[in-house]
Order: C-alpha cells, then sequence, then structure tokens
C-alpha cells in the first residue's frame, strides 16, 4: 500500500513537496487554509494531486502517514498541535527532500546576508565548472530541484521557519553568518529564534565543516555551547583565512587580494559575506585567483543596499530587504553620514530604539505605514522623525527634506505586507518613483 503524504501550504515550498512526493510515488494531498491560485491549482491538477482550500480538513489530514508542513505555518497553529497529539509525523519541506539525494548540501542560515551569500558561493561554484543547484528559501524549493535535476552540489538558504522541524537533515557545510533580533511576532524570545536558527548544525559531525561569523558577539556565544569542531571567518586576519585589509579583502594563504571598491558589491556587511563565501569555495578547492576574480565580476541583489540613482546630489539607495533592524544597522554603517531614512511597514515586534545610536549619522526618518506611530514613539525624543501614511508620500517627503550630499536611505525595518505583496513588490515601487523624481 502506498504511502500517503500530506502538504499542508500551497506556495513555493509546499509545490515543490507535492511535485517530489508525486515522482517518488507516494499518494499526495495538498491542503491550504487559504485560497489557492488558480495557477497552482493548474499544476496540481495536471500532475492529479488531490487538492482543498480555504482549510485544513483534520479528518482528512490525520490518515497521514507523513504530513510535509510550509514554513510559514506556526508550530503553534491549530491543525499542527491537533496532528501532534494524533501522532501524525510532522517535517519541513527541506528535511523531505534531503532523504532523497546523496549530493553535497551546503546550507546558509542567519539573521542577514544569506541571499548575497548563497547566491555569491553559487555564482563562484557554477562558474568553477562544478554541478551546482541553487534551492532554499530563495525562490526555488529544494524538493522540487531535486524531482526536477541531477546535480552534485545544493547551495541552500536556510531561514529560522525551515530549520524549526528539523529531524535528521544534515549539510556537508552549515554557514550561519549571525544572529540578531528578528521575527519576534512568531518566536517567543530571541533566545528561542537563535535555536532555531542552530538547529542547523544539530546533526553534524567532525566530517562537516561548520562555518561561523567570529565578530557576531552572539552567534560566537551560541557556537560555544555546542561541542563539534568549527572554523570561524572574521574581518580580523587573526580569526579567519581570508581577511579585510587595506580596504582589500586579502588572503593569507596567497598574495591574491581583492579592492573592494572594484566590487559591486557595497557595504561592510558585504565584505564579511565576502570573506564567508570565500573560505567556503576555498575549503572546495577553487583557488585565491579564481575566487576574487569571480567576486569581483557579481553584480550583486535586486532590494540589497541597491544604488538607484543621484538627482540634485542626492543619492538613493533601495533596502527593501532590510526588515529587521540589524540590517538597517549594516547599511547605516555603511553610509556613515547625511541620511535621510524611510522606515515602516508592518512591525515585526523589533526595537526601533536601537536605531537611535546612529543620530550622528542620520538627519531625520520618514516613517510609514502600521509601524509609524511604533516608530515614532521610540525614535522622536532623540532625532526628528515624520510621520506619513502611504510608501509613495514617504518617499517624496524624504526627497523633499533631503539636501545636496544626502543619502536617501529607503532601509524599513519592517515587513512589507502593510501596503505590498513582498519586500520585492516594495522595492520596485520605490525604484519606480524615485526615478519619476524630478
Amino acid at each position: 500500500m502506498r504511502k500517503r503524504v500530506s502538504i499542508l501550504g500551497s506556495g513555493i515550498s509546499g509545490v515543490g513537496a507535492a511535485i517530489l512526493a508525486k515522482d517518488k510515488g507516494y499518494e499526495v494531498f495538498v491542503s491550504d487554509s487559504n485560497e489557492i491560485t488558480s495557477n497552482v491549482k493548474n499544476k496540481l491538477d495536471f500532475i492529479s494531486i488531490p487538492w482543498e482550500e480555504n482549510k485544513h480538513s483534520y479528518a482528512e489530514l490525520k490518515k497521514s502517514d507523513l504530513v510535509i508542513k510550509s514554513p510559514g505555518i506556526s508550530n503553534e497553529s491549530e491543525i499542527i498541535v491537533k496532528l501532534k497529539n494524533s501522532n501524525v509525523k510532522i517535517i519541513s519541506e527541506i528535511e523531505f527532500a534531503s532523504t532523497h539525494t546523496n549530493s553535497f548540501i551546503i546550507g546558509i542560515t542567519g539573521s542577514n546576508g544569506k541571499t548575497t551569500t548563497t547566491k555569491l558561493i553559487y555564482h563562484i561554484l557554477k562558474n568553477s565548472g562544478l554541478n551546482v543547484g541553487i534551492a532554499g528559501n530563495i525562490g526555488t524549493s529544494f524538493s522540487k530541484q531535486i524531482a526536477e535535476n541531477k546535480f552534485d552540489y545544493y547551495v541552500l538558504e536556510i531561514s529560522s521557519f525551515q530549520l524549526d522541524d528539523i529531524v535528521d537533515f544534515k549539510p556537508n557545510i552549515a554557514i550561519i553568518t549571525n544572529l540578531f533580533e528578528d521575527h519576534l511576532d512568531r518566536y517567543s524570545s530571541f533566545d528561542d529564534y537563535c535555536k532555531a536558527k542552530i538547529n542547523l548544525l544539530r546533526n553534524m559531525n567532525k566530517d562537516d565543516l561548520i562555518l561561523y561569523n567570529h565578530d557576531d558577539k552572539v552567534l560566537l556565544e551560541e557556537i560555544k555551547k555546542i561541542d563539534m569542531p568549527s572554523t570561524s571567518y572574521s574581518l580580523d586576519k587573526e580569526h579567519s583565512q581570508f581577511y579585510f585589509e587595506d580596504n582589500q579583502i586579502k588572503s593569507s594563504s596567497s598574495d591574491e587580494c581583492l579592492l573592494v571598491d572594484d566590487c559591486n558589491l557595497k557595504g561592510i556587511h558585504n565584505i564579511s559575506n565576502m570573506i564567508a563565501v570565500a573560505t567556503v569555495a576555498s575549503k572546495l578547492g577553487v583557488d585565491d585567483e579564481r575566487i576574487l576574480s569571480f567576486m569581483k565580476q557579481y553584480e550583486g541583489l535586486e532590494h540589497r543596499f541597491e544604488f538607484v540613482r543621484e538627482l540634485n546630489g542626492v543619492t538613493f539607495i533601495n533596502d527593501s530587504k532590510a526588515t529587521n533592524v540589524s540590517s538597517v544597522e549594516a547599511a547605516i554603517k555603511s553610509i556613515g553620514k547625511n541620511i535621510v531614512l524611510i522606515m515602516g511597514g508592518l512591525s515585526k515586534d523589533s526595537d526601533f530604539s536601537k536605531i537611535s545610536d546612529y543620530n550622528d549619522a542620520i538627519k531625520l526618518i520618514v516613517a510609514y505605514g502600521v509601524a509609524a506611530k511604533e516608530i515614532t514613539s521610540s525614535l522622536s525624543s532623540s532625532m526628528r522623525v515624520v510621520e506619513q501614511d502611504k510608501f509613495e508620500d514617504a518617499i517624496k517627503n524624504a526627497f523633499d527634506l533631503a539636501e545636496e550630499g544626502d543619502c536617501v536611505l529607503m532601509s524599513p525595518a519592517c515587513a512589507s505586507f502593510d501596503q505590498f505583496e513582498n519586500y520585492e513588490h516594495r522595492g520596485s515601487f520605490f525604484k519606480d518613483v524615485v526615478n519619476k523624481l524630478s
């Protein structure tokens, strides 16, 4: 009798899991508490996978041999609690996919820098001639890649939500970029959030590589708690194979170096990401010259500290991906002065007051959306804050208030869902408005 697999959620990971489960001969059922898009319905119908929408039918789901939970569904949700009480096995899509491949896995997590690190590793390994795929919390599910491709290496961006339900999943190389307060609307405490990130390491052994950012003090303390060999990377030569010195990324194993002014990736946070990537590529046998050359060629990512234009001496930066306070701090540090900061959107229960540490660099803040009053309450005693309801008005007001030599930095420290579909939608809207300014 075929095993029955039910999938909760019809997003990218859910559909990918459904495709892989069907490919492996399981009886598959997809359940979503919201409406399923017509495109997804057509995909599921085409491969004969039954589905339900706007509900989770407990009576149907409890018959499952295995439930694959999409990362957006909390472990405290009613259906998850009921299924667990019925002893139904529940795992993540990442976990499920990993049971169907023997490929070498590089897993990247952390509060900030995951996507840049993931895509840059993929860029270097692919250009070095390796048969490599990219997946995870990045637009392509790991399951779909396994079902449709045969790669020797997989580079996976993995979120804390995807790590909540790890059982046996084990990467060959794990990278943790940093740990900052984030998703406190989902986790009961920062400690629980950190535990979710560290969960990436739970099944690794002495033959695997654990790579962590020595410059992040919270992460450093978490690594000290685990009794496993690990390797650090850092801006500092003392703690890293590659390091930052004289405005260059240098290698302790060769005379090769890369002037960071020649790179498309900007900011000290990206220098740290590049050092992590160089370390991994070196461990996989890519020589220093090629590593640094490929990093120089890399064009960077949209919506991540992205230069948009300069108008009347005012620079505009699109940092829409900065959905937590620590990301905003990194952007501020990279600019350093004369910042007109646009913040707002949908709060993730973040501590906005940390931004007050940068009142010498920030001339004023334009706060918009649902979080505007919370931002004002946290920061108006230490710096000037102007409120706007609509995002477009916030952009135009920021430009009106900026002077020659200023930088309008859209680094919102919030989710985008109050006015936009996602951070990409918000970033694209920002660029459209900025490019029409005159």
